[in-house]
This record gives C-alpha cells, sequence and structure tokens, in this order.
C-alpha cells in the first residue's frame, strides 16, 4: 500500500519523466488505486505517457480498468478512440458486461466499435451479442462488423445467425461469406448455395471460394449443378472449388457423365487469367484429363519462365505424372519448343511405363544438348537393360561431360557392366574432374579382380593424379589385398595421395597392422596428412589409440592440436588431462579456448580446479567466460549425478 502510494503521488508531478516512471511502475505493482490517473494519461499529447499509461492499464487490467478506458471510446480525438480500442480487445473480456451494453448504444460508432472489441475476446460469450447486433442492428457497418467478428472468434455457435444474415444487404453478406469459410460449419453449406441463385457476380465468385476453403463434399452436388448455368468466370471458381474440395484422386468417383462434363469445364478454365484457377484445373486433369488435356497443359506451361516460374513448374510436372502416358507427351518432346521439349523429359522420367525409354532415346539424336543431357539424366532413372548399348553409343560418340556422366552412371552405377570397363576407365583420363571422379566411381562399383589390376597398374604411373585415383580405388575394392600397394602410397612424395593412402587403411577396421601404419604417419612432414590421422584415430577411438591422440597434442600445429583435444574430448579421456591442462599456457587462443571447452567437457576434480585458476588469472575476457561456461557446465553434471 506504501508503494503504490508514492506511484500517487508521482502521478499527480508535473515533471512527465516522473510521471511516466510512476505510469510504469503503476502497472508492474498492479496499483488497482491508478487506474483513473492512468485513463486520464491516454488523453495526453506526450507519447512517452501514453506509452507508459498503455502499458500499466493493460498490466492491471480487470473490470476498473475496463470502466475507466470505455468512455474514451467517445473521445473526439482519434488517436485516443484508437488506443483504447486496442487496450479494451486486450482486457475488455474481464468485464463482459460493459462491452455488451456497448452494442445497444446510441450512437452507431461506438456500437462498431463494442462489436469490434468482442471479436477479440475469444470468447463464445460474445457470441449470441454479436449475433443480436448482425440480425437487429439498423446501421450497415454495424451490422458488417458483428459479422467480421464473428468470423474472427470462429464459434460454429454463430453459424445459424450468420447464415440468416446471407440475406442482408450484399456489404454485409461479403463480411457473413468470410466469416462462414472460417467457422466451416455443414449446415453453412445450404445457406451459401441457396444465396448463389440470387446473388450479384462478385458475391457469387465470394460464396464459391468460401465453399472451396470450407472443404464440405456436400458443396460437390450443388456446384455441379451450377455448372451449365453459371457465367464463365464463374464457372471457372466453381470448377477450382469442386477440385479444391474432392482431390484430383476423388474426380474418379463422380460419374461417368459427370466426369465428363467438369473435363471440359476444366479445360475451358485453363484459359483463365487467374493462375490459381488455372493450377487447380491442371490438377483435376491431371486425374481425369487425356491426350487433349495434356497438350493444352504444355501450351500454358511452356510459356512460364523456367526460373521465375520454378516452383509453379515444378508442380505441373508433379500433377501431370499422375495421367498415363499418351500421344501428346511424345509430341511434346519432339516439339521444336525448347521450354516444351524439356517439360516433356521431365514428365516422362516419372512416368512408370515401358514404352517410355524407347520413347527418349528415340527422340535423342534431334535433341539440343540441353534435351539430350536431360533425356540421358531421364533414362538413368526409367530404363533398364534395353538402354545399354545405347549407352554405350554414347560414350563413344558424345563430348558434352554431362551427357557423359549420366552414360558412365547408367553403365557403371547401374547395371555394374563388366563389358562397359575398357570406355569408363579410358574416362579416367578426361580433362574435367567431375568426369574423371564419376568413371572412378563407376570402376568402383563394377569391382572385380580385373578392374583391381587396372588400378594396381595405374598405380605405378608418373602421374601424381593417377596414383591418387589408384589408391583410392584400391582402398575401396579390397584395402587388405592391396595393403602393399597402400603401404608404398603412404611414402608417396604427394601429401595427397598419402592422405587417400591413410582412408583407404581406415576401410580396414581394426586390424592392427593397418592401425599401425595409421600411426606411423603421426609424424609426417605435411598438417594436412597430419590431421587426417589425428580424424582417423578419433573415428576409431580405442586404448592403444589413445597414447598417439595425446601424443598429438604436442604437435607443432594448432589444428592438429586442436583436432585430438576434440578427439579426446569426445571420448571424456581424462588421462588427457594433465597434457591438456599445459596446453591451457599456449600463446595461441584458439588453442586455449578449446581446451577450455574440453575440460569442462571431461570435468572432474582435476579439470574444475584448472578452470579455477584459469577464471581467476588476468586474462582475456573471451577466456574468462568460456572459463565459468567451462565450470557451470561441470556443476551442473555434478549436481544432476548426485
Amino acid at each position: 500500500m506504501t508503494d503504490c502510494s508514492k506511484v500517487l503521488q508521482d502521478l499527480k508531478s508535473d515533471d512527465n519523466e516522473i510521471i511516466r516512471e510512476a505510469a510504469f511502475q503503476a502497472g508492474e505493482m498492479g496499483c488497482a488505486e491508478a487506474v483513473p490517473m492512468l485513463a486520464e494519461l491516454l488523453k495526453s499529447n506526450h507519447l512517452g505517457l501514453q506509452e507508459a499509461a498503455d502499458h500499466a492499464l493493460r498490466s492491471i487490467g480487470g473490470k476498473g480498468a475496463v470502466q475507466a478506458v470505455v468512455p474514451l471510446l467517445r473521445s473526439d480525438e482519434a488517436p485516443v478512440r484508437n488506443l483504447s480500442m486496442d487496450i479494451l480487445r486486450e482486457v475488455g473480456a474481464q468485464d463482459f458486461p460493459s462491452l455488451v451494453e456497448l452494442v445497444h448504444d446510441n450512437d452507431p460508432d461506438i456500437r462498431i466499435f463494442a462489436t469490434d472489441i468482442l471479436g477479440s475476446t475469444d470468447s463464445f460469450m460474445a457470441v449470441d451479442p454479436l449475433c443480436d447486433a448482425l440480425l437487429k442492428d439498423p446501421e450497415v457497418n454495424v451490422r458488417y462488423q458483428a459479422a467480421v467478428s464473428l468470423g474472427d472468434l470462429a464459434n460454429p455457435a454463430a453459424a445459424r445467425c450468420l447464415n440468416k444474415a446471407m440475406l442482408d444487404d450484399e456489404w454485409v453478406q461479403y463480411a457473413v461469406i468470410e466469416a462462414l469459410a472460417k467457422i466451416k460449419h455443414s449446415s453453412s453449406v445450404d445457406a451459401l448455395v441457396k444465396a448463389l441463385n440470387t446473388s450479384s457476380d462478385l458475391v457469387a465468385s465470394m460464396i464459391v471460394d468460401a465453399l472451396g476453403e470450407m472443404g464440405n463434399i456436400k458443396a460437390v452436388t450443388m456446384l455441379l449443378r451450377h455448372l451449365d448455368k453459371a457465367p464463365t468466370a464463374l464457372r471457372n471458381k466453381i470448377v477450382k472449388a469442386i477440385v479444391s474440395i474432392l482431390g484430383g484422386k476423388s474426380l474418379k468417383l463422380l460419374s461417368a457423365t459427370e466426369r465428363e462434363k467438369l473435363r471440359e469445364y476444366m479445360l475451358i478454365a485453363l484459359k483463365d487469367e487467374d493462375e490459381e484457377v488455372q493450377d487447380a484445373a491442371i490438377s483435376g486433369l491431371s486425374y481425369v484429363g487425356g491426350e487433349k488435356a495434356t497438350q493444352e497443359v504444355f501450351n500454358i506451361a511452356c510459356e512460364l519462365d523456367p526460373d521465375r516460374d520454378r516452383d509453379r513448374l515444378a508442380k505441373i510436372v508433379d500433377d501431370m505424372s499422375n495421367l498415363s502416358f499418351n500421344p501428346a507427351m511424345e509430341a511434346a518432346l519432339v516439339s521444336d519448343n525448347v521450354n516444351k521439349a524439356s517439360l516433356a523429359v521431365q514428365l516422362l522420367s516419372r512416368l512408370d511405363d515401358e514404352r517410355v525409354p524407347g520413347i527418349l532415346m528415340k527422340a535423342f539424336e534431334n535433341g539440343d544438348r540441353d534435351i539430350k543431357r536431360g533425356i540421358l539424366e531421364a533414362l538413368v532413372v526409367t530404363a533398364g537393360d534395353e538402354a545399354r548399348e545405347f549407352f554405350e553409343g554414347v560414350l563413344e560418340i558424345e563430348q558434352d561431360g554431362s551427357m557423359l556422366k549420366s552414360a558412365i552412371h547408367f553403365l557403371g552405377g547401374k547395371l555394374r557392366d563388366e563389358k562397359a570397363v575398357d570406355s569408363i576407365f579410358a574416362l579416367l583420363s578426361h580433362p574435367y574432374d567431375d568426369v574423371k571422379e564419376a568413371a572412378l566411381d563407376a570402376c568402383v562399383a563394377i569391382g572385380g579382380e580385373e578392374v583391381n589390376s587396372r588400378f594396381v597398374e595405374l598405380y605405378n604411373s608418373d602421374e601424381p593424379i593417377d596414383r591418387l585415383m589408384a589408391v583410392f580405388a584400391m582402398g575401396k575394392l579390397d584395402a587388405r589385398l592391396n595393403l602393399n600397394y597402400i603401404k608404398m602410397a603412404l611414402e608417396d612424395e604427394l601429401p595427397d595421395v598419402r592422405k587417400i593412402a591413410l582412408e583407404a587403411l581406415n576401410d580396414c577396421g581394426s586390424d592392427g597392422d593397418s592401425m599401425s601404419l595409421v600411426f606411423s604417419r603421426l609424424h609426417d612432414e605435411n598438417r594436412d596428412v597430419r590431421l587426417t590421422v589425428v580424424e582417423l584415430l578419433g573415428n576409431c577411438y580405442k586404448q592403444d589409440v589413445i597414447p598417439y591422440l595425446i601424443q598429438a597434442l604436442q604437435d607443432d600445429d594448432d589444428w592438429v592440436q586442436i583436432r585430438a583435444a576434440e578427439a579426446l574430448g569426445e571420448h571424456r579421456e581424462e588421462s588427457a588431462l594433465p597434457q591438456l591442462i599445459t596446453m591451457l599456457d599456449s600463446s595461441h587462443k584458439l588453442v586455449v579456448m578449446k581446451v577450455i571447452e574440453v575440460l569442462g567437457t571431461i570435468g572432474g576434480t582435476m579439470a574444475f580446479q584448472a578452470l579455477l585458476e584459469v577464471s581467476n588469472a588476468d586474462a582475456d575476457p573471451e577466456i574468462l567466460q568460456a572459463a565459468e561456461e567451462a565450470i557451470s557446465r561441470i556443476q551442473e553434471e555434478q549436481g544432476a549425478g548426485d
């Protein structure tokens, strides 16, 4: 009480800053006695005072706050009225009778304000007074706002009065339709469809959109009946609504007559200016359309911009893939229109039809570069052994890197064709690195003794890249069989070859001889090789690896030290603590930060004491913060353990 007395006294001050601070305090302390003065502050021209009073009244709330703010709705100042409404939208429900009383005020503006505020209460108690205003108020704008608020509440109990209001003025109907679309009550379907017969084109269009959003299946039969008598623009909207309600698959469940009628109207809807209507028609036709529908959709899609309309084109292809193969697809594939041909390739790659590979292969020769690329990518997905000779021909004739990669993936990755080894192996010397990589992976996929012997021979090359590919392949094909060559590669003059050899040894699993070879490169002259060793040791963590990781903490390179510390920290290796603690004296901040993090992860008394020393030292602020966070982690884990 004493504190609120001080606040009340300060609210009477002549100093705006003191008043503003007092208003904020009134809100924080919940001083209900201050409400009248806070409401008066809303009238101030001082924005700071208005803000403080606004915040306080929302915080205090209650019946008193509502009753203090309600009179301000009659203010001649628009900012005051707007601020009062905003406050009442938040706290008005705390005194419902005051709001309901306003619904019957003599001033239509006040009634509009009241119906607006009731829509923000999120209470079922607001439905009856709003329905009363919707059906009985003489002012059209009050009825309009009542409908809007009922939509905001989205309470099914409002459906009955909203249905009746469909007979009101067109201006009110707009809000009623939107409200019914939000409520989605089944009883509203009949009322909306019935209103179609007497509504203007604009209202009818809104009704159809609302029925589509509501998604009630009983509206479909009624909408189908309106198709023949509706003008074109409205009919297209009806098509969209039917597809939205049923979904593409369920269109097949309509009777043959209904399905045929809808198909014809969907073809017409493809020419609508509204993209959403077009897309709905495309979606529907993808299930009940045929050759003509395919042709029309291609005509639309090929006019779209491949970059700007990427998502829409992807959706069209996805929809059309529900169709069975038809001649219009083949015609689009061989069209002179590049966009149309490209879409046809994408579509055909999605179809599960044994005719597709043959059609794609037939069209390949006459396509331009991008179409050829697309056809080959599609064939990799759709074709089987029947395309073997075709792809062998691609390897022999084509020079384009992307086309070669598709052929390599098909023959090597998909068919594992041993007869293609000669052609694929020859591409290891291709000038493009991505073609080399594809050929290397394909050879590994094919495998076998012959392929392995080719890589053994390739290892003897004077070209470093040949030795690198050979070691990689030998490790993937059979690391144990090729261990002698991998040992030799560990001494190669090229660091990248030594790295690949180490990774090949990792494929040997936990073999003791292999691990000893890995250990031997811990003092390699190249930092990247040593980093590879540390990574491998961390990945195959076991008892005999630990001393080598601890040894790596003394490496001359910061990053080798850091990666070794991370590996030991990940496994919470307490035996590494003595060496890690000495690294806190490193001159390299990044190393110290990592060690602090690792000590926090490992935990225990020794780590805790070391971190305490760091936190009490005159060190870099970031280091001190890291130490404090690490200490907190240890304390949290200790507390959880207890």
